[in-house]
């Protein structure tokens, strides 16, 4: 009776643990009402058609699942995924797969019957392990995921780590720091302790894609250069404000650039970064502006230069662009490019052949189209195509805030115009001005639905405007109509992702 009544003892001791466990992995789990809604139907059958070729499709879904409360439907559905498409993933792949999984699971363990749980959680380490080894370390979202989970399981799972050391690390160290100056020693210590840090002394850091530095302004992006196509299109993100992009020519004798950067320093960085990554590459004969903003002609003189003495081609009208982006509040241009932005740079730029019409060119056995348009951002906008490559230059036309929003201008029905010029080409590559553009509209799919919503958009604001509403009015008129449309309603280019696949 003793030996019985010691291990039921036991037995509860561990029950006690394991429901402490799991409090401490039920992130926030308010047991709110399970919801199937249209768009978690439609993410679905995105991430179902194949594996998405944008990992943020995946995440995204992962989130509407959570939000949707429906943990456990999420790590079934991301589970059979895995199983289905497993002979065409990468080990990368498969640890974000993993990491999805052990995340939503974590979520869902206060589900799991009393008795199991203890098993379920172990089960759920043991997946975001395998995450992590796939990934061999080197991935930021898996290695965040195990940590959140892992630091909130208790010691008797002896896995207790603070989360990866850019993320929530620095949160729980913050909000230490908060509890500490309210007199909260106890609390701030746990904070600390969660952080892994020792103590409160140590400079602060900021996990984030872009990046932001006093003298060279804001990057969005971390410096990386691709191959557009092998050995002939290179594009460089994160030297800058802007993206570089050069062209090799057919005959391998000339290098083409596309637009001419912010300031001295960054072209230069980007330039000899690009020569150090592809030697041999050929004199820079020939720069192509698609448009003349701060941030696309800045440092044109460093190219000009050269010994190569490049061509430069640019819209006739330049000097019409010149006027608004002048006149406009100058405190800005260093925020976004860094004191060592100088507006005399800018101002300096004229193009050797002034483009006021269709024209083509061929350049060492390269084609190139350049298409001046009244872009969504600026009228001096060009489109550089390259027809046997189906590549195509596009700058900012695309800009979501139409125009720079310090500045007056941006047209509606420019955006509109560019995008049916980008449609009737339908290229292959769209490459923008912006790293974050060339990611979010990478398709003349995704802009002929963009236009197709926007148009609709554009015509209920006018109506709204007609009847007298004011704006806060006319904003939750649209916002709730796009939100509440059936499925079979939803504005098209919701539905771009899955159909581009």
């Amino acid at each position: 009776m003793k030996s019985a009544g010691l291990r039921i003892a036991l037995l509860l001791g561990v029950l006690v643990l394991i429901v402490v466990a799991i409090v401490l992995l039920r992130s926030n789990d308010q047991r709110s009402a399970k919801v199937h809604s249209p768009e978690l139907e439609y993410l679905k059958t995105v991430n179902s058609v194949a594996p998405p070729k944008d990992p943020e499709l995946m995440f995204i879904l992962m989130g509407e699942f959570g939000s949707s409360n429906l943990q456990d439907e999420g790590a079934e559905f991301f589970s059979a995924r895995l199983k289905e498409f497993e002979p065409q993933l990468t080990p990368v792949q498969k640890s974000l797969y993993l990491g999805i999984i052990g995340l939503l699971r974590a979520q869902n363990a206060s589900r799991v019957p009393l008795l199991k749980r203890y098993g379920y959680v172990n089960d759920t380490i043991a997946i975001l392990d395998q995450a992590k080894q796939l990934s061999g370390g080197q991935v930021f979202v898996v290695n965040w995921i195990a940590g959140v989970v892992h630091t909130e399981l208790p010691g008797f799972f002896h896995q207790q780590k603070a989360p990866h050391s850019a993320w929530l690390r620095e949160v729980y160290f913050h909000l230490g720091k908060l509890a500490l100056n309210d007199g909260g020693a106890p609390k701030a210590n746990e904070y600390l302790r969660r952080s892994g840090y020792s103590d409160f002394h140590h400079p602060i850091t900021l996990a984030t894609s872009f990046s932001e530095d006093r003298n060279t302004g804001h990057a969005f992006a971390p410096r990386i250069i691709r191959q557009i196509v092998p050995g002939r299109v290179y594009a460089l993100s994160g030297f800058e404000f802007t993206e570089y992009y050069f062209v090799v020519s057919k005959d391998g004798h000339q290098l083409i650039s596309i637009d001419a950067g912010t300031r001295p320093d960054s072209t230069k960085d980007a330039y000899e970064a690009l020569q150090a990554y592809a030697p041999g590459l050929p004199p820079l004969t020939t720069v192509f502006v698609t448009h003349a903003h701060w941030d696309h002609i800045g440092r044109h003189s460093y190219f000009r230069g050269l010994n190569s003495h490049p061509k430069f081609y640019g819209r006739a009208n330049y000097q019409e662009e010149f006027e608004k982006e002048f006149n406009g509040p100058g405190t800005f241009a260093k925020s976004f490019f860094g004191e060592r932005f100088r507006s005399e740079d800018v101002q300096s730029y004229k193009p050797d052949v002034a483009i006021d019409k269709r024209t083509e060119l061929n350049i060492g056995g390269t084609k190139f189209e350049l298409i001046p348009v009244r872009g969504g951002e600026t009228h001096d906008a060009m489109l550089i195509y390259l027809p046997d490559e189906s590549v195509m230059f596009v700058g900012d036309v695309i800009m979501p805030y139409l125009g720079a929003p310090f500045v007056e201008e941006g047209d509606v029905k420019g955006l509109f115009d560019a995008i049916d010029e980008i449609v009737s080409r339908n290229p292959q590559h769209l490459l923008h001005g912006h790293e974050p553009l060339t990611r979010n509209f990478s398709s003349t799919l995704i802009l002929s639905h963009l236009k197709t919503d926007l148009a609709w958009l554009q015509e209920q604001v006018l109506t709204a405007i007609r009847r007298g509403d004011d704006r806060a009015a006319i904003h939750e008129a649209t916002s709730s109509r796009r939100i509440s449309w059936p499925r079979s309603q939803m504005p098209s280019s919701l539905t771009t992702s899955c159909a581009s696949m």
